[in-house]
């Protein structure tokens, strides 16, 4: 399989600046892999696909507001500063991407507040953007953290290119985000109300959860035409062991299990051993999924319309089948469906 085997046209008036008005109420393609028919729902419509002790896994990972804006000491240069994550609780040293990364050197620092309560030691380089920081701060690991969220802004994707409102704290985060972590957000998730919620319980509906914490790798363009040699940058996992006896009990009753999110399908794939059991898992995970891949856990999948050449595109051809995921984005292209992000859903059974 090559990179440019997954290569379309998409409109740029496609990409979704805004979420839909209503969680729920976005527009979903569902796809019927074995007779390889597609159809045209809302959102709310997914609970007409599943039965009583049929199980939906989601990731639980919670966004953090991971993108802040500090002053160059001296020159006073303004510099965006994206926290990737924190590499030293006691010492408050993290990753981040810095921009404009040119004038960002080692032993350079920055200020974030006026009163200059908090500021940051460029301590090493890590990747042609990267930094590695060291945060200077006179108050407690909790207070720390506190100024960080005040400072900080919801890390939309930088496709959206207008200024963060006050509605995307909320809308780019699910209603079951409990654990913080995430740069950015398990997007199939975002289309579940609490009101969808409540109707998928009532039905009998089982759910279980999983965290991976989105880091900013899914969204790294391939560099690589063959697809054995990309890299994927790792993310963390952690799936106890409550959970993962729920997800075995559905596949073992042969119920339909349901993966919200690439990043979901990812954890599972990651944990799942040769016997099609999940077991416990607390680590970290680079896992690449490309046709072909036979998947352990899921046998159906909730998932946003992702860009052309991506990673996420790659993961749902090899669910679905290469032909036919190609043949159900032209489809949505022709549909007008929005992509990425904040755009509509597809749920494949």
């Amino acid at each position: 399989m090559k990179t440019s085997d997954f290569n379309f046209d998409l409109p740029a008036e496609l990409l979704a600046e805004h979420p839909s008005e209503h969680r729920d109420e976005a527009r979903l393609m569902v796809l019927n892999r074995k007779t390889e028919t597609i159809e045209h729902k809302l959102f709310k419509d997914v609970v007409d696909y599943f039965d009583e002790k049929d199980l939906f896994i989601f990731n639980n990972t919670k966004v953090f507001p991971a993108r802040l804006y500090g002053n160059k000491e001296k020159t006073g240069a303004k510099i965006e500063v994206f926290l990737l994550r924190e590499l030293d609780k006691e010492t408050r040293v993290w990753d981040v991407l810095v921009d404009p990364a040119r004038k960002i050197r080692i032993g350079n620092k920055l200020f974030f507040t006026e009163d200059e309560s908090l500021v940051a030691e460029v301590i090493d380089n890590t990747t042609s953007r990267g930094r590695t920081l060291r945060f200077l701060f006179d108050g407690s690991y909790d207070e720390f953290r506190t100024k960080l969220k005040e400072l900080g802004e919801t890390p939309l994707p930088k496709y959206i290119k207008r200024a963060v409102e006050p509605e995307d704290a909320e809308r780019y985060q699910t209603i079951y985000a409990k654990v913080e972590g995430a740069v950015a957000a398990p997007t199939a998730g975002l289309h579940f109300s609490k009101h969808l919620m409540k109707k998928l319980e009532i039905k009998g509906i089982d759910f279980a959860e999983v965290t991976l914490h989105v880091g900013l790798g899914t969204f790294n363009p391939i560099e690589v035409e063959d697809l054995s040699k990309h890299k994927m940058e790792s993310e963390e996992i952690i799936i106890d062991e409550k959970n993962a006896e729920i997800i075995n009990k559905a596949v073992e009753a042969h119920r339909r299990v349901c993966a919200v999110g690439t990043t979901t399908m990812r954890a599972l794939e990651t944990s799942v051993s040769s016997n099609k059991k999940i077991s416990a898992f607390n680590g970290w995970t680079n896992k690449f999924i490309y046709p072909p891949h036979d998947f352990g856990v899921a046998n159906s999948m909730i998932t946003n319309f992702h860009t052309p050449k991506s990673t996420l595109l790659m993961m749902i051809a090899a669910f679905a089948g290469k032909d036919f995921i190609m043949h159900a984005y032209e489809e949505a292209v022709k549909e007008k469906y929005k992509f990425y992000s904040y755009g509509d859903a597809m749920l494949i059974l």
